[in-house]
């Protein structure tokens, strides 16, 4: 039996043998090495999970595009450049037709629809825009309603409002023309009395309306583009004022079938899009240019669309399209897959520094969002 003073010899045997073994023992854990010189704008990590992957080369029933960009907005040239190349893709990958958000007015219009709808009947449908910059005058908003009279006679399929509506759009006096201005409820009730859809771009995401400072999740995107950035309340509204502008905007214009662009234009708060779409009848929303959202809430994104079968629509906002682009969309709709990138060759994701998760939609729920709701509101022929 070992007492109490054996034990004290024995502790004091091991603590000197330690020091003898390893000199360093009383030193304390060896210094870290230097901290790399890394900035954020550098820092490009690769994942070191490893996960299976489905590869969904076609949508699993033909598909509409909602929401893309195919004409002359950003620059003098085409955005998309090679029309058959486009077409042979679309083909290949199941997808029926693309809207076209990019007809603008008056000629440049006429030359969308010459390129893109009458050269490829029931492939392109084109959507006009109006010049709101005209209601900085006095009466302005008789040149836009001209504007989208001229624009349905001559065969655009619906009007694609922008964001610069209530973010830098002024009226006479200077002051920012919000979206539920009477002027543009009275334009937005001429859209639906001429039969044409609205694709309405609402503010942007809540992020860009937070200081750009270290707690902003979009802080990599507003740094390499510091005017995407309404931060700055003396300049612009605040995300919350707009967002209720557009629900007071639909409540205004029953008649008119508005499609949200970008998820409602608030896809970091599903609960929000269900309180609108149970709201507004009038409603449906385009998923585009938010896979990194839906994307990191797979499960609750599932529940919008399971909630709201007939109201969610597919769409990409990736321009010029390709085949990665839409194959990522179909991985994200179709499958149960893990920690994927939501946008495939970016070293860094544009849209905040994660990956995301499929939603693994029912079968029975595609046929709709891929191309059935689109078809209803465009007028289309669902077969």
């Amino acid at each position: 039996m070992i007492d109490s003073r054996n034990i004290r010899e024995i502790w004091a045997w091991t603590t000197d043998a330690r020091d003898v073994i390893d000199p360093l023992h009383h030193a304390g854990p060896p210094p870290a090495p230097p901290a790399p010189d890394l900035r954020l704008v550098d820092w490009e990590p690769r994942a070191r999970v490893r996960l299976p992957r489905t590869d969904v080369p076609r949508a699993a029933v033909p598909a509409v595009d909602v929401h893309n960009h195919l004409g002359r907005w950003l620059t003098a040239d085409w955005c998309a450049p090679d029309v058959p190349a486009l077409l042979d893709l679309l083909d290949r990958t199941n997808v029926r037709a693309v809207v076209n958000l990019d007809g603008l007015w008056d000629d440049e219009l006429e030359a969308n629809l010459d390129r893109y709808d009458r050269a490829h009947p029931g492939r392109f449908l084109t959507f006009c825009q109006v010049d709101w910059t005209a209601l900085a005058h006095v009466g302005g908003e008789r040149e836009v309603q001209r504007q989208l009279r001229d624009a349905a006679a001559r065969g655009a399929r619906g009007l694609k409002v922008w964001k610069n509506l209530g973010l830098t759009v002024t009226g006479p006096d200077g002051a920012l023309v919000a979206p539920d201005d009477p002027r543009v409820v009275e334009t937005l009730a001429l859209a639906g009395e001429l039969g044409l859809p609205v694709l309405i771009h609402v503010a942007d995401p809540k992020a860009f309306f937070d200081p750009p400072d270290r707690y902003n999740e979009r802080v990599d995107e507003l740094t390499a583009q510091p005017s995407w950035s309404f931060a700055d309340r003396s300049r612009f509204p605040s995300f919350e004022h707009l967002l209720d502008a557009f629900g007071r905007l639909l409540a205004a214009t029953p008649g008119t079938t508005y499609v949200g662009a970008h998820v409602g234009c608030v896809a970091e708060d599903l609960d929000h899009v269900s309180r609108l779409l149970r709201a507004a009848p009038n409603l449906v929303v385009d998923i585009a240019g938010r896979l990194g959202e839906l994307g990191r809430q797979p499960r609750r994104f599932r529940r919008l669309v399971e909630d709201f079968p007939n109201r969610v629509l597919f769409g990409t906002d990736a321009f010029p399209l390709s085949r990665e682009q839409l194959e990522t969309h179909f991985r994200f709709l179709e499958t149960a897959d893990e920690h994927f990138a939501y946008s495939p060759g970016d070293p860094v994701p544009p849209q905040g520094r994660w990956a995301i998760s499929g939603a693994d939609l029912p079968a029975h729920l595609l046929p709709a969002l891929y191309a059935g709701n689109a078809c209803r509101v465009l007028g289309l022929d669902a077969d």
